[in-house]
């Protein structure tokens, strides 16, 4: 598993990092709507953008909740997943390994969606997201800054996710989106 000096998210390989040693150390991969900061997130998502956000919802919110299948029925088989330097090159690669971690640190945190946004184009639709995620560590609270972009593409199938781009740090004091 990935370690997360500089986290990276919606992140794609993750347990045991210096920062988070006692667990998984991918920020959580999730773009739940549900959790909005107080005044909500910045959205920029056309209405013909909507279907491909929700398979990005369904997959993120399955995620967290470590049904494993669930999230899974959202990749296509050959999902390209890169994080920290790595890939997984399949939804079985990710599921079969990375996902356990993933789901596992996303119950121990708090996703607040900062931004999203989507645009589409043909049979592509791309959905990019800005998270925060509040969890503890030894007692203290950590905020990780976690961006996500995720490529989802129509077929015959319905959409599917194609390629996820996870990237993530520690938030430092005065630190920025």
């Amino acid at each position: 598993m990935k370690r997360i000096a500089t986290l990276a998210v919606f992140s794609l390989a993750a347990v045991g990092s210096p920062a988070f040693a006692d667990g998984p150390t991918t920020p959580p991969h999730t773009h739940d709507a549900t959790t909005h900061a107080p005044a909500g997130p910045e959205l920029g998502i056309p209405a013909q953008a909507m279907p491909a956000v929700a398979v990005v919802e369904r997959f993120s919110a399955a995620l967290a909740a470590g049904q494993l299948d669930a999230a899974g029925a959202e990749l296509d088989p050959n999902v390209l997943i890169l994080e920290s330097g790595g890939a997984e090159r399949s939804a079985a690669e990710y599921l079969g390994g990375h996902a356990k971690g993933d789901a596992a640190f996303l119950q121990t945190a708090h996703i607040q969606l900062l931004r999203r946004t989507a645009q589409v184009s043909g049979d592509l639709a791309w959905v990019a997201s800005e998270s925060e995620l509040h969890l503890s560590k030894d007692g203290k609270p950590v905020t990780v800054l976690s961006t996500e972009t995720m490529l989802v593409q129509r077929s015959d199938a319905g959409w599917k996710i194609v390629h996820i781009h996870w990237s993530s740090r520690t938030k430092a004091p005065g630190d920025h989106h």
